[in-house]
Formats: C-alpha cells, structure tokens, sequence
C-alpha cells in the first residue's frame, strides 16, 4: 500500500512521474470513441433523440471499475490479460478468452475501416488510395519499436476527436428536449432495447482490457504508479463518454427535433447532416478529422491488443521495445489484422448497421470477458490488493446488471 500512497503527491517529481505514466488509459479510451462508436451514437440520437444519454453518462462508473481492474492486475502480477488466463485456468479457458478477443478486435477493426473509407469518400477519394494509405500508416506507426513512440503517436492524432464537442456545439441541442427525454425511456421497444445493448457494447470492447493490462506491462508501470494510473484512466473514462454523448446529443438535435430524415446509410450521411451550422468545409473538415483519428486510434489499439492476446497464449516474444524482425510473430499478427481489415472493408459497402451489429457483438461477449477480468481479481493479485469482500461485491452487481442489460436488449430484437 505505501507504493501507491507515494503517487499522491503534488511535488514537481510527482507531475513529472504522472506525465511519463499516463498514456494507457487515456489512449484505450480514445480508442473506444471509434468509427463504430461515432456511427451508433448518431444513429441512436437520429432514431430515440436523448434518450440514450443518461445510459452513455451513467456508464462512466463502471467503464473506470472495469479498466481500473486491468491496470492493477498488470502493475502486480506483470503480466498480460490473456497470459494471465492461461496461467491461472490453463489453455482451454485462454484459448476461449482469444476467441472473443479475435471476434472483437476484428469487428472493430472492420468498423474502423469502414470510418476511413466514408471519410475519403466526403472528400472524394476512392477507398483503393484511402484504404491501403491507412494500413500504411498504421503499419509505419507500430513498426517503430518503441511502444512509447507508439503511444504519442496515437494520442496526438487522437485528439482529433475533440472535434465532436465543436460539432455538438453547432447542433444547438434544446435543454428543454434533453430533459424531458431524460424521463422517458420507451423500454418495452425491442428496438429501443437493441440500440441501447449498441450503446453498451460501444462502450466496452473487449480489446480494451486486453490492451491495457499489455500496455500497462509492456510500459513497465510498478505498484507505486498505480494512483496516477488511475487519474489517467478515470479522465479517459469521463472524456470518451462526453465525446459519445457530443455525437449523440448532434444526432438528436439535427434527426430526431428536426426536417431531417433520420436515414443513415454512410459516414458520409452522418457529416452532411450534422455539420451544416459549420458550414459545408468546415463541417467537413471538422467531422472528418475525428472520425478519422478516432479510427485510426482505434485500429491501433484493437490490433495491438489482438498481437498481444496471441502472443501472451502462445508464449511468443511480444513487445513493441523491439524492431519487427526481432518479434516476427507479434508484428506479423498485427500486420495480418490490419491488412487484412483493409481488404475485407475494400471488397464490402460501408453500412450502418454493420457499425451497429459489431457493437451488439460486444455486448454479447461481455459476461464472459468481464467475468475473466473480474475472477482474475479475486484470484490472482497479492493478497493486499485483492478485490474482495464489499467492492468486490459491488462490482459483480454492477457489472452483471449491465451486461444483463445489453444480453436482453441485444438478444430482444429477435426474440
């Protein structure tokens, strides 16, 4: 405990400290803000107007808890999310753990795809230049050998996506419609239900936390890093709800109070609609820089996580303090996902309704990633920094309440 007690002071070596550790959870975070997120915040706001925002806010708690537990169990057992399964319930249990990470990360990884080509495609730009230039750019980024290179990367073209909160600005959203639909939730709606296991899928991929207990090895964090661990995952928590909620809160104000038929079929729908008060350029410009950096964050993190989850199972080197040609499998897999993303959005429409179904996906893996996050706390930290008793109560309630949620929203729509 004396370890994480030292990360609270506010001395000039504590900031300088807390600089060097954040990066992790501020990027996953980044990252869970992607094309997939973007399209169905817009869609829900299109179809119920603010509904939804209470569920995107009130996710926040339990975002942190989830990512909070990935950053402890990396800090003190140093290892790796599916390592860890593998160590402490055997191959069977970790292949299952990849699986879902596999199905997860590639989704993402699609919808990620689908964001670049819609945004080319505003621009004019045929998705045979755009698709290959941002594989490329995604293979340069991560073939550096440096995961701190890496990291800074992916955060500054990140930042693109503070762009949203300009976007929702220029809707000009009504108090008055905000709260009064904050009261009134149509929950016996199977599609209303259907959107809103979307919006909690959206929120938690399970990349996320195979990516932060990596990140958070792969980056040497110690147990006396912990508390600042912590500030940069609860800001990230916060700053990737209010970007979802930005979207959202623009889709409703321009859809669902406005002439505008809510119909969308493409990034492309979803811009011209959104940013008129911006002006056709600016609108443009301003929308599609963050969906294109929250894309490309995203495909990063997605694709890392996946080269780390097979590397960690099969007993690989994986690591990005090397150059690739020294960890041949662990970029090549990376590689593999991205490429491979690229080919398959290349060949395919971009859909809405693909962006909406991967995040349904999510939230149908939920119990069983979160439930492998959740052991793994009770069982595989040092004795002092094991979840239990009243928080590690709270946290099996919460968690199963939401992912009871989603399961029953996702699976209402067809039942």
């Amino acid at each position: 405990m004396n370890g994480e007690a030292r990360t609270t002071g506010l001395g000039a070596a504590s900031l300088i400290r807390a600089a060097a550790v954040w990066g992790p959870g501020l990027l996953v975070m980044l990252a869970d803000t992607d094309a997939g997120n973007v399209v169905t915040a817009a869609q829900a706001g299109a179809q119920w107007g603010y509904r939804l925002l209470p569920l995107v806010l009130a996710l926040i708690p339990m975002l942190y808890l989830v990512q909070e537990l990935t950053v402890r169990l990396g800090v003190h057992t140093g290892r790796g999310h599916a390592e860890l399964i593998r160590e402490r319930y055997g191959l069977g249990w970790a292949l299952l753990a990849l699986m879902a990470l596999a199905a997860a990360a590639v989704g993402s990884l699609v919808t990620e795809f689908t964001g670049v080509a819609g945004i080319g495609q505003m621009f004019g730009l045929s998705r045979s230049f755009t698709l290959p230039a941002a594989a490329a750019l995604l293979l340069v980024i991560v073939g550096t050998g440096s995961y701190r290179r890496v990291e800074r990367a992916a955060l500054l073209i990140g930042l693109f996506e503070l762009a949203f909160f300009v976007v929702a600005w220029a809707a000009r959203p009504s108090l008055a419609a905000i709260a009064r639909d904050a009261v009134s939730f149509p929950f016996g709606d199977r599609q209303f239900l259907y959107m809103a296991a979307a919006i909690i899928g959206a929120t938690f991929n399970p990349w996320m936390i195979f990516y932060q207990q990596s990140a958070t090895v792969d980056k040497r964090l110690q147990p006396a890093d912990l508390g600042h661990a912590r500030v940069d995952t609860a800001l990230g928590a916060v700053l990737t709800q209010c970007l979802t909620g930005s979207v959202l809160i623009a889709a409703a104000a321009t859809f669902a109070y406005a002439a505008t038929p809510a119909r969308l079929s493409s990034v492309g729908d979803i811009s011209r609609a959104l940013t008129p008060a911006l002006g056709a350029a600016a609108g443009k410009i301003i929308f599609g820089a963050g969906v294109l950096g929250a894309s490309l964050v995203a495909a990063i993190v997605a694709s890392l996580a996946l080269a780390w989850g097979v590397g960690e199972i099969a007993g690989l080197k994986r690591t990005l303090e090397v150059k690739p040609f020294a960890a041949g499998w662990f970029y090549g897999v990376y590689a593999l996902a991205v490429v491979g993303s690229a080919l398959a959005v290349w060949a395919t429409s971009d859909l809405v309704w693909l962006n909406v179904a991967a995040q349904v996906l999510n939230v149908l893996l939920m119990p069983l990633v979160i439930g492998f996050l959740v052991a793994l706390a009770a069982t595989a930290l040092p004795e002092p920094y094991r979840v239990s008793g009243r928080r590690l109560g709270l946290i099996v309630a919460i968690c199963t309440a939401v992912s009871a949620l989603g399961v029953f929203g996702g699976l209402r729509a067809f039942l």
